[in-house]
């Protein structure tokens, strides 16, 4: 098993991936807030919690558990499709984007993934470390 085949790992690659994904329906939201009719979009919040029940499913395939307080995770089998989001404010013409929301969710979201890449290059940092001083 390669180190970034971790599921710690794997974890924070499926997180940053959503990351990027919900940057990108958030682009096209902001993009097309002078468009009549179009109702703004985003992303199913990102849940750790399904990737522990799915990692529980396939348990048998991977490591055993010695204790019941470990955690087990595979890769991520969620799948990141826009959903259209309910908003107070409308134009006249339909247009449900409010730049002023989105900007604040674009920044959010921004925050978040420096969050997970920086949490995924200190544990490589750390792994780095302990293979260092094993050696």
């Amino acid at each position: 098993m390669a180190m970034f085949d971790l599921p710690v790992f794997q974890a924070l690659r499926g997180k940053m991936q959503w990351h990027q994904t919900r940057q990108s329906v958030l682009a096209e939201n902001i993009a097309n807030a002078d468009m009549p009719g179009y109702q703004s979009q985003d992303l199913k919040e990102f849940k750790f919690q399904s990737m522990v029940q799915s990692a529980s499913a396939t348990a048998a395939s991977g490591p055993a558990r010695t204790d019941p307080h470990h955690l087990t995770l595979s890769a991520s089998s969620q799948t990141a499709s826009p959903q259209d989001t309910s908003s107070f404010e409308r134009t006249p013409d339909g247009n449900s984007v409010v730049l002023e929301e989105q900007m604040m969710k674009v920044a959010q979201n921004q925050m978040d993934y420096q969050l997970a890449t920086n949490l995924y290059t200190r544990g490589l940092g750390l792994l780095r470390t302990a293979i260092k001083r094993s050696g």
